[in-house]
Formats: structure tokens, C-alpha cells, sequence
């Protein structure tokens, strides 16, 4: 079913005509959350070890903030092709907001465990679901069809930026003057996008009579099945994502414990992997322009299976942030490949759904990755999650291999 016209439109996607104003509110609002992002992402696992250095447990809280995606995602997909996508949006990072502010007021007043930060993370997961789902379905409403890959690419960069780069040094200070101080600005970063994504443009969804909840995830889940190439897109998403987790969650340990890095070199560190990621948002719409789509595709895949391998034998901070940054760039191309042509070949009233069916199954094993990762950790060791995942990426991907083939032959025969 894959429709070997859109490779060729993607490759002309790098287009340089100037992206709307709407489109620049909704970037400074994922600038301004991710940058929270990233100080959350820094003081959750710092607090984390400060009540428990059982990687078990550790993995509990990682797998619980995972959980919405399976739980949750198609309701939200459904959601998404109903409302009013830009509400979505900006509702959802105001109730952030607030489940962020109540957490930061616990941990000042020294009432936080383990489960609570375990209800925290499902709680923001949970509105992150929608949040997602919308964000995804807004980016084509605001520009060109020529424009999504830059216009993906500059997201997926300042996301990482502010997630990885700018977010976790911050977080790190900041949780080194109080534990509850960087919750306290993640909070304040949410009230921030919300006010931002308010301003953004509505554009109507077609009025038609809406089917009933279960009739309508029906129609995403058959039309996502029939697509051959994002079937099995979505298929190897759900084994990466899988692995991805199983081995990012025992990275602070590896980090704290094998490499002896401290809370401040644990945020620097991450800013590492922001390094790649923020390369890769910038130039891949100028990859995709020489190499094509799906070959990006494909070298980004072959480096993330090599890259985890090697990331499990790090022998010093500086080679583990130096391979980080090398996976982040690697990561970020074929995201932003496979989203761009998500969007370019979903209908629009079909968007939320479908979008929401592919991140079901690309996030909804990202809890058991987790558990997985703990179990390996507290088996094996703390270094050998990352090969374990490594080598179950590489499996995964010669499996979708003949799928990706067809659809490169496809694509230059359309040239």
C-alpha cells in the first residue's frame, strides 16, 4: 500500500520559503516547555536515587510515566479528530502546570516517595498523551506540505535542545540548591506555553456526524493496517521505543554508579546527547534532499543498534557523552522522517487517530522497556542493558529490512 510518490514529494520538502508567524508561536511554546522539560527530566531521577538506589524501583517510576501511551493513546487520538485541537493543547499544558506545582509543594514539604513520584509521572504522561496527539495534527494546519520537514526538524531541534541541552545542566543546579525548586520552574514553563498556544489559529475539522469512540479508533487502527510501509514503521517503532527504554533506564545509573559522574556532570552529560539531536533537527531536510527519505532512514537505524551496543562499554563520562550525542542525531532523522511522511500521508480528519495508533504501539511498550531495563540491570549488570537493546534493535531491523527496500525501489522508480 505505500504510495511511492510521496519519497519524491519529500525530497523536494527542503524548501526555503519562509515559515508562517502561527507556525513561530507554536515553536517558542515547545521552546519554553521543553527547556522545562529538561530541568524535570534532570531532577526526577536525581530525586529518585536520593529515596532508592534499587534499580527495580527506579525502573517503577520510568515505567509509570510511560503507561498513559498504552493505556490512553487511542481514546486521545479520537479526541484529537473531534475537538478543538489548539484547546487540546494549551488545556492540557495548563493542567500540567498545576500537577507539576502540587509535586513541587510535596517535595519541598518532605511528603514524596516513590509511589508519588510514580502518580506524578503517570499523571503528566497522561495529559502528555493528548498534548502530543494534538501537536502532531496542528504542525500541518500551519504550513505547506514543501515546509514539514523543516518545519518538523526545527521542532524536533529546539525539543531536544531545551529537553537535553539547555533543561538538564539547569535542572541539575537547580536541584542542587533545593530538590523542589526545579519543579517549581517546570511549572512555571507549562503556565508559559499554555498563554503561547492560546494565540494559535483555529482551523475547523470538516462537519460531519462523529461515530461512536469505538467505531472511530476502528477507522485509524484499519487505515494505519492497510499503509504497508507505516505498518511496519509503527512495528519497528514499538521495538525500539521498547528498547530505547530498556536501556535509557539505567543510564543515571551507569552514569552515578559505573562512572562515578555527579549531579551536576549527570546534566551535563545529557546536554551531550542534545548536541546530536539539535544537529539533527537542523540538517535534516538537507540529508533527506541528497540522500532521500527512507536511505536516512535506514543509516539512522544501522547507527542506533551499533551506537547502544557501544554505549554499554563506555569507559570514561566523555566517551558515553560523546556516543550519546552521536544516537541523539541518529534518533532525530528518522523520527523526523517518519512523522513528516505520517503527515503527509494521513487524511486530516483521519490525523489524531492514526497518529495515535502508530504512538500506541511506538510508546506503549516503553513501560515493560523499563522494566525490562531494571530486571537486566539487577541481573546482568548495569552495562549490559544497552547491549541487550542494541542487539534487539539489529534483530528488529532485518526484519523490517525487505519492507524498507521495497519502498526505496518504489520511490526511485517514481524520480
Amino acid at each position: 500500500m505505500f504510495e511511492s510518490g510521496t519519497i519524491a514529494h519529500m525530497k523536494e520538502s527542503g524548501s526555503r520559503t519562509k515559515l508562517p508567524a502561527a507556525y513561530w508561536r507554536l515553536w517558542w511554546a515547545s521552546a519554553v516547555d521543553n527547556v522545562g522539560d529538561g530541568i524535570f527530566a534532570a531532577a526526577v531521577p536525581l530525586l529518585t536515587v536520593t529515596i532508592t538506589r534499587d534499580p527495580v524501583l527506579v525502573s517503577v517510576v520510568s515505567a509509570t510515566t510511560y503507561l498513559p501511551w498504552l493505556l490512553l493513546s487511542l481514546p486521545a487520538g479520537a479526541l484529537v479528530d473531534r475537538r478543538d485541537r489548539v484547546g487540546l493543547l494549551w488545556r492540557s499544558q495548563a493542567m500540567q502546570a498545576a500537577i507539576v506545582a502540587v509535586a513541587a509543594a510535596m517535595i519541598w514539604l518532605g511528603r514524596i516517595d516513590i509511589a508519588g513520584l510514580a502518580v506524578m509521572g503517570f499523571a503528566l504522561s497522561a495529559c502528555e498523551v493528548v498534548f502530543a496527539n494534538a501537536s502532531l495534527a496542528v504542525v500541518p494546519d500551519l504550513v505547506s506540505e514543501a515546509q514539514l520537514h523543516r518545519a518538523n526538524g526545527s521542532q524536533y531541534a529546539v525539543a531536544n535542545a531545551g529537553q537535553l541541552f539547555v533543561g538538564p545542566p539547569i535542572g541539575s543546579l537547580l536541584f542542587a540548591v533545593a530538590a523542589a525548586l526545579p519543579f517549581g520552574v517546570d511549572a512555571v514553563s507549562f503556565v508559559v506555553s499554555a498563554v503561547l498556544l492560546a494565540t494559535l489559529p483555529r482551523r475547523p475539522l470538516p462537519q460531519v456526524e462523529q461515530p461512536p469512540m469505538r467505531v472511530a479508533v476502528a477507522e485509524g487502527v484499519r487505515w494505519l493496517g492497510r499503509h504497508r510501509l507505516l505498518r511496519a514503521l509503527a512495528g519497528l517503532l514499538a521495538v525500539n521505543t521498547f528498547c530505547y527504554q530498556l536501556g535509557n533506564v539505567t543510564v543515571v545509573l551507569l552514569a552515578t554508579q559505573i562512572l562515578h559522574v555527579g549531579e551536576r556532570g549527570y546534566g551535563v552529560l545529557l546536554a551531550g546527547a542534545a548536541v546530536g539531536s539539535v544537529l539533527g533537527g537542523m540538517v535534516n531536510a538537507r540529508v533527506v534532499a541528497r540522500i532521500g527519505a527512507l536511505q536516512a532512514l535506514l543509516t539512522a537505524l544501522v547507527a542506533n543498534a551499533v551506537i547502544f551496543v557501544l554505549i554499554g562499554t563506555s569507559p570514561n563520562a566523555v566517551i558515553l557523552g560523546i556516543l550519546l550525542g552521536i544516537n541523539g542525531f541518529a534518533t532525530t532523522l528518522w523520527s523526523v522522517v517518519t512523522v513528516s511522511l505520517r503527515q503527509q500521508a494521513v487524511p486530516t480528519e483521519l490525523r489524531g487517530r492514526v497518529h495515535s495508533v502508530y504512538r500506541m504501539l511506538g510508546w506503549g511498550l516503553m513501560p515493560l522497556g523499563s522494566l525490562a531495563g531494571g530486571l537486566v540491570a539487577d541481573v546482568l549488570g548495569i552495562r549490559a542493558a544497552y547491549p541487550v537493546a542494541g542487539a534487539v534493535r539489529g534483530v528488529a531491523l532485518v526484519v523490517v529490512l525487505p519492507v524498507l527496500l521495497s519502498a526505496m525501489r518504489s520511490g526511485r522508480s517514481s524520480e
